[in-house]
């Protein structure tokens, strides 16, 4: 699992002119996933984001977490994500799963981060043309991938 995590004043999902989803203060979660991912792959990751302490606490300092701020969550699949670029100008998604393996990843996911959060987050909808609005706070923006878990 590959994901680029934004920490945002604000961000939106909208898809065919229809606004999907939207917070303010919080974090977008692109995510992509590729045939070997699992669910000590989505427990390690939901964990992770959970507690990330990217936050600002009273000084300033980051070490507030999204946990510790009450923030909201938005994630979008991303198959881009595995995009494959060492060949030529087009990218190659060979590693990225298809949707028969990485729907019931991405709802996995949804799920435990929901748990793990303690309320419910919002998505885009896997597959489709979504446009994806943010204003990044900081600017903050992390990549996580469970595959190299340093």
């Amino acid at each position: 699992m590959k994901t680029v995590i934004q920490r945002v004043s604000q961000a939106s999902v909208t898809i065919e002119g229809e606004k999907v989803a939207d917070i303010q203060h919080g974090l977008l979660v692109l995510i992509g996933f590729e045939d070997s991912d699992n669910q000590e792959d989505i427990t390690w990751l939901c964990s992770k984001i959970a507690n990330l302490r990217i936050f600002g606490d009273e000084n300033g300092v980051m070490n507030l977490s999204l946990k510790d701020t009450n923030g909201d969550m938005i994630i979008v699949s991303q198959f881009t994500l595995h995009a494959l670029t060492k060949k030529g100008n087009r990218p190659s998604y060979i590693k990225a799963s298809k949707p028969e393996i990485a729907i019931p990843l991405y709802e996995q996911f949804i799920a435990q981060m929901e748990t793990e959060l303690g309320k419910k987050v919002q998505t885009g909808q896997f597959g489709a043309d979504m446009k994806v609005s943010l204003l990044n706070d900081g600017p903050v923006t992390i990549v996580i991938d469970t595959k190299n878990k340093e």
